[in-house]
């Protein structure tokens, strides 16, 4: 007897294939998010073989996005919201223009209606939720200047697409030759924002009280297993009574949710337990993507194909480019905001679908902005890794007054005196160059342990380099008179400015296994004889580390073990002993 399954083999179909492609595209070196369109486009209806469901893997991909924005909000706080406000709304709403124009005159040419035309620009318009906060989230440039901004101009579009959704059927009734009241049209607006506002004023008032407090309340119980039902509840039931009783989208109302949450101090945790079926889902959405791509249109329409695949990646970037560096904001960041919006995705989708029910958009309407979708995503990546290639920016060190002299005493032994810093110019057309310190230690990674590591080796006089790619975090080592890059330093171009064939040791401090394995290889190639004391948070990742050159690996509940033994061996009740500012045996020999 055959079981009827569609929502297991749908799950499954995806999953197993997203792992097969994604793999390969990895081995090939290119995003595994190609990978997962392309599982799609294998489970799709335009290919032969097994077809998975499409309605329900719309769904689970709807899922996706909700935990996905609702993970965004806990590393967005209202103040983050405030302080972007004055670029991302004027940008957002010039950017969502230029592309309507832009997508009109294309539908225009093509021979289409007013109407038609309008929903063909607005939905190449607006960014994809997903692709955006991943690609930022990957490049861990969400709680970053820029990734603040990117993350804030995708809100004001979704809250200007949720206003388009609505006020749609009356307007192209307009346009179609009905006959729409400017009073009706007036309501209507005027009820949606009403009911926007209502949602914000209730989550910024009474959510901020009361989804802490719940948090909080079920933290207490000491069940793991309740705290991370309480986060996903929470994620899904705001949402989901947002869509309901707002009319505000499924991702906004996530995002919100998880924005109110972030006012709680257990928001990292939150975050952690949101990861791993976040991430799972999140693939699905690329799936569901795929499946909706019919690639007979690259055929039969190649030339419409081309012309809204450069309104999505060009013109939409360079409107974007332009608003950016007009409002006093550097390169770097205007690239990483036109990567970010250089793609289409769900509101699009929901257009599409809007456009063709109320026959305004023609069918090949749906097609090129599914194709255009697509590609977009496809190429995503490759945009982005061309913004990656500018170089790392190099914060000089600020000249600071002498330590104090009980400070100044605290060098080790055999301490390598330290060098003054470097002079200002440091950069040559722009361009960092290593750093001219020898005998130094370098410091990946200016989080919380890293940042313990650096301020000890400073205060004990040792000449320090600091890597990370947080703008705060770079001035806190900046503000110390360290001497200081910001980037990924598993990039070589950035890992190389650190000149790791003259130093002593390298700190790598970084709490993710492949990226801190990264740092590792490469930098045991650039100097076999260095010292590297590399952080763990597991067995799998101290054998992993090892075996790439890692000489001390440090893992925190063994660290923690050996001193409550101590503790317990020999140290006096009630005595509180002190950990060092240096992580242990930071200065073992080899």
């Amino acid at each position: 007897m055959e079981h009827q399954t569609p929502l297991i083999a749908t799950i499954s179909a995806g999953l197993v294939l997203a792992f097969a492609f994604g793999l390969l595209a990895n081995r090939l070196r290119i995003s595994p998010l190609v990978g997962y369109l392309l599982a799609g486009v294998a489970v799709g209806p335009f290919t032969p073989g097994f077809v998975a469901d499409m309605n329900l893997a719309g769904e689970l991909a709807e899922i996706g996005v909700i935990l996905l924005m609702f993970a965004v909000g806990l590393h967005f706080s209202i103040k983050d919201l405030v302080s972007v406000g004055r670029i991302a709304i004027p940008g957002a709403v010039v950017q969502i223009t230029v592309a309507t124009l832009l997508g009109m005159g294309l539908a225009h040419l093509l021979g289409w209606s007013l109407g038609g035309g309008l929903v063909f620009g607005l939905a190449l318009s607006v960014a994809s939720t997903v692709v955006l906060t991943r690609a930022l989230g990957e490049r861990r440039l969400l709680d970053s200047e820029r990734g603040r901004i990117a993350v804030g101009w995708l809100v004001v579009e979704d809250l200007v697409m949720v206003l388009a959704l609505v006020l749609l059927p009356a307007v192209g009734e307009a346009l179609s030759g009905g006959s729409v009241s400017g009073t009706d049209l007036a309501w209507s607006l005027g009820i949606t924002l009403a009911k926007v506002v209502a949602f914000v004023v209730l989550m910024l008032i009474g959510g901020r009280r009361v989804i802490p407090a719940i948090m909080h309340y079920v933290a207490h119980t000491g069940s793991r297993e309740l705290f991370r039902l309480a986060v996903y509840a929470l994620a899904l039931g705001v949402a989901f009574g947002a869509a309901k009783l707002f009319d505000v989208s499924f991702a906004l109302g996530a995002f919100f949710a998880g924005m109110v949450m972030a006012e709680s101090q257990l928001s990292q945790r939150a975050t952690e337990e949101a990861l791993p079926l976040r991430d799972a889902f999140a693939v699905l959405f690329f799936v569901s993507v795929g499946m909706l791509f019919d690639p007979a249109v690259l055929i039969q329409a190649p030339w419409a194909v081309l012309g809204t695949l450069l309104i999505i990646l060009v013109g939409k970037s360079v409107a974007a480019w332009i608003i950016v560096r007009a409002f006093g904001h550097g390169n770097g960041t205007a690239l990483t905001i036109s990567a970010s919006l250089a793609q289409i995705g769900e509101f699009s989708f929901i257009l599409a679908g809007l456009g063709t029910g109320m026959n305004l958009l023609p069918a090949e309407g749906r097609d090129l902005i599914l194709a255009g979708a697509i590609l977009s995503i496809l190429v995503n990546p490759f945009l982005f890794a061309a913004a990656d290639r500018r170089p790392a920016r190099r914060l000089r060190p600020r000249r600071t007054e002498a330590r104090p002299a009980a400070v100044a005493e605290v060098a080790a032994p055999e301490a390598v005196p330290a060098p003054l810093p470097p002079e200002p110019a440091a950069e040559e057309n722009g361009i960092p160059t290593p750093t001219a310190l020898r005998g130094h230690d370098v410091v990946v990674g200016y989080g919380r342990v890293g940042r313990l590591v650096g301020e000890g080796l400073h205060a004990a006089g040792n000449p320090v380099v600091v890597i990370d790619d947080q703008d705060d975090t770079v001035a806190a080592a900046q503000a110390l008179g360290m001497e200081a890059f910001q980037g990924n330093a598993a990039a070589p171009s950035v890992l190389a400015l650190a000149s790791l064939e003259a130093a002593r040791r390298l700190f790598v401090t970084v709490p993710e296994a492949f990226e801190a394995g990264q740092v590792v290889e490469q930098a045991r190639q650039l100097n076999p004889r260095l010292e590297i004391v590399a952080r763990a948070h597991s067995d799998m990742t101290v054998e992993h580390l090892s075996r790439l050159g890692a000489d001390l690996t440090v893992m925190g509940e063994r660290e923690i073990a050996r001193r409550m033994l101590e503790a317990a061996a020999g140290a006096p009740r009630g005595a509180a002993a002190e950990a060092t500012p240096l992580p242990p045996q930071a200065a073992a020999a080899r």
